[in-house]
């Protein structure tokens, strides 16, 4: 008897080690230890990222959000969904301070001039909390075409004080610059 515990003991750690290493795939957390850190509350520090079975969470943490609409605070979360065609298909922008709006938007590219029309199918929502300094974003694999896996890059500015915006960019790492595909699960 004291054997076939012992047997089902290393069995049972074997199959808890197995999952956990399986769960790895599914999501991931990426520091942000790049040079050109802002100085300015939407300024990265570091992302998370989960690609469920039905929703992809993407939560960043920044160093000081704040609610006021003076900061400019937005950020713009790229969603790579086709390993064979390099580049972002969706893009979630959104404002960071109190009072503004998001949409997820069709895309071509990094640049403004190649976002398109806003996604019709699935759901998605944008949720920034000011004490816990983080922006969670939650869109449903629906919403980005049922993908295996994701990638994703995120662009954030601001504005400063005497109103103007030039070089209060930050990325997650280096500039368009996506993360390891994160496979659904």
């Amino acid at each position: 008897m004291h054997k076939t515990m012992a047997s089902t003991a290393v069995a049972l750690s074997a199959a808890v080690l197995s999952i956990g290493l399986a769960g790895a795939a599914h999501a991931d957390i990426y520091g942000n230890d790049d040079p050109n850190d802002i100085d300015h509350g939407v300024d990265i520090e570091n992302v998370s990222v989960k690609h469920g079975n039905e929703n992809v969470h993407v939560v960043s943490d920044h160093t000081n959000l704040r609610r006021a609409p003076g900061t400019g605070a937005g950020g713009a979360v790229f969603f790579d969904t086709d390993s064979e065609d390099w580049g972002p298909e969706f893009v979630l922008v959104g404002g960071y301070f109190e009072g503004t709006d998001y949409v997820l938007l069709e895309t071509e590219g990094f640049g403004r001039d190649t976002w398109g029309d806003p996604v019709e199918n699935g759901d998605y929502i944008q949720k920034v909390n000011y004490r816990k300094d983080h922006v969670h974003n939650i869109v449903s694999r629906a919403a980005l075409g049922d993908p295996e896996e994701v990638r994703i890059a995120i662009r954030v500015s601001g504005t400063r004080t005497d109103g103007t915006s030039n070089g209060l960019v930050d990325w997650l790492g280096k500039d368009r610059d996506f993360t390891l595909w994160v496979a659904a699960g």
